[in-house]
Parts: C-alpha cells; structure tokens; sequence
C-alpha cells in the first residue's frame, strides 16, 4: 500500500465531516523512515492548498507563517526558505513554492500529517468520535513510512492515537512505545504549539530537542 491509496477514504471522510467546499489536505514530506512523525490535528481553510482552485500538493500548513518558526528553530528548515515563508502573504504561496519548501521538509527527514484530514472552515473544535474514524487510516501512514518517532501535539491528538488519558504537562518528554500490527513505535506527547497553543511553542521546542537528542 502507498499514501495515496489512503486519499480516496480521506476524501469520503472530508465529504461527511469537512466544509463542502474544501479539499482534504493530506500530508507530506520524507516518507521513507523519517526521523519523525508529526500529527496535528485537523486542517482549515487557512491552508490555501484546500481551495479547489488548487491544483498543486494538498498537504498541511501551506500558506501558513506560524508553524514553520518551529521547525525553523528545530534546525529542520533552510534559512533561505523560512525567510520566504516569513516575507511573502499567504496568498503569494504558489504551488511550486510548496512544492519547494516540502522538498525541505523531506530533505530534513520528517513527514508532516494531521490525524483528521476534514477541513474546516475556521478551527472549531472536533469532537472525538470524528477523530476516531481517522485511527485507523493514521495507523496505515505509520506502517507506511515506518518513522522513527512520532510527535503527537496537544491532549486530543495524543489521547486518541495512544488510546489512553493524556495530559501533556504530566508527561512531557516521556516516550510511548505502542505496537502496530506488529512493529512497535515510539510516541511522545508535546504541547500544541500553533493558535490558541502558541503560549506553549517554546513548551514543544523544548521537548522535542530533548527528543532529537535521544534518538
């Protein structure tokens, strides 16, 4: 199986859960044992790539300023290219530029995903049970890409992939190791670092140093 078999089922699920309007916005980046996984949780219309209109990669956080600072200032993105990203209007994303700055992402060995593919207009809050439906489908990219550590950001995310309680602050730089069909992963829960999270970027940078090191 590849990831792109996988983006018929995200599309149904985006009919019965995102906005009409909007596209399912997948995920990207080294899909070959990267050195991490990370899950965020849904996308919005912020991401210009899920306007219909486009016709380039539909992965996250693509006409977006804020999230790349994290990966900046993990040493996972060129200067020239967080440059860009920080100089130009969401709308001045092309898809070629995307298709530039994932090019970084997968030479800097990590993939980036969401565990609901729905897009939403706004960042409403899900609830779990549509989270739930995505479990499985987020399981078949982890056997897929076989990463070396998945981050999964903020409470929700993280309860519902390590099927347990979690609360960021009372296990931060604790590892999970969780097996899926019959390979075993290392999980960690970090802080969400990005809208109403964003208190907590440094919180995550932190962590996932403390991660990178480890590894």
């Amino acid at each position: 199986m590849k990831l792109d078999d996988l983006k018929i089922e995200y599309d149904k699920l985006q009919k019965k859960y995102g906005a009409k309007e909007l596209d399912s916005i997948y995920n990207g980046g080294c899909t070959e044992n990267p050195d991490f996984c990370f899950v965020f949780m849904n996308p919005t219309g912020r991401n210009i790539a899920s306007s219909k209109d486009w016709k380039g990669r539909k992965s996250p956080w693509i006409g977006t300023k804020n999230i790349w600072d994290l990966f900046y200032r993990l040493n996972l993105m060129d200067d020239e290219i967080y440059r860009i990203i920080k100089l130009i209007k969401p709308s001045e994303w092309t898809e070629e530029f995307a298709d530039v700055v994932y090019d970084d992402v997968k030479k800097h060995k990590y993939f980036i995903t969401n565990l609901g593919k729905c897009t939403q207009t706004d960042a409403r809050p899900l609830p779990d049970s549509v989270y739930q439906e995505y479990l499985e489908l987020i399981k078949k990219e982890f056997e897929i890409i076989k990463p070396k550590a998945i981050i999964l950001f903020g409470n929700q995310v993280s309860s519902i992939v390590l099927k347990e309680k979690i609360s960021v602050s009372q296990c931060r730089k604790k590892m999970f190791e969780k097996e899926i069909n019959g390979h075993n992963y290392k999980f960690y829960s970090v802080y969400y670092p990005v809208g109403n999270g964003r208190v907590n970027i440094d919180k995550a940078i932190e962590d996932i140093r403390y991660i990178q090191e480890t590894l």
